[in-house]
């Protein structure tokens, strides 16, 4: 017979899968055009499997959105930045959110259809504030040091600093076609990556840094 734990490892499992197949298919087809018929054809599963793990299609498509935010909140927790220099400390951040970003396109993929539904399933996400105000904290913190130190200016903004971080790694993957074609450029071009990632970190910290302005 079946143990508990191996039970629950194999819907632990199962889960995951499901999950993995539903992100592709919703970053791939939108939310209104991703079928549930799809996602349980290309896993080792069935619908009403889905059904019985997630309730549905629309819980299906939050549980992605909300694994999605949790690994790039994972990404920033998993890096001990307390032991650099507020401005090292700052440009690590940057340098972690671009590399998530670059990684991850399905997740850009994600953001990008859910704005075009003006945010409605998120917004039922409970644990919402939980994921996401640990970025604030996190450049809030260093921004205290910085400050302390006599670093940075004072006129600054925590969420100011996070959205201009995340505007960059966004849009440079979520608008990589249109700009290759109207410009001939390729901003995700492995031969200039460490240019985009260096300027990214050089923008933030020269924002940032009291001596310049």
């Amino acid at each position: 017979m079946d143990q508990p734990d191996d039970r629950r490892r194999d819907a632990e499992r199962t889960r995951r899968e499901i999950l993995d197949v539903a992100t592709r298919e919703f970053a791939d087809r939108g939310y209104d055009g991703a079928r549930v018929d799809e996602i349980a054809e290309r896993t080792r599963t069935t619908k009403r499997m889905i059904y019985y793990y997630f309730g549905g299609k629309r819980q299906l498509y939050v549980a992605a959105l909300e694994r999605a935010y949790a690994r790039i909140r994972e990404a920033e927790r998993g890096v001990n930045l307390d032991h650099l220099p507020p401005a090292d400390a700052i440009r690590r951040l940057a340098e972690i959110t671009f590399d998530h970003h670059e990684a991850n396109p399905d997740f850009i993929r994600l953001v990008s259809i859910e704005n075009i539904h003006r945010g409605e399933h998120i917004a039922q996400l409970e644990s919402l504030s939980a994921l996401n105000s640990p970025a604030i904290k996190v450049i809030e913190q260093i921004l205290k040091r910085g400050w302390a130190e006599g670093l940075f200016r004072e006129d600054v903004d925590a969420f100011d600093v996070h959205l201009a971080i995340s505007a960059y790694c966004f849009f440079r993957i979520a608008n990589r076609y249109t700009l290759t074609a109207i410009f001939e450029r390729d901003p995700v071009d492995p031969g200039r990556r460490e240019h985009y990632r260096r300027l990214l970190g050089d923008m933030i910290v020269s924002h940032l840094l009291l001596e310049q302005h």
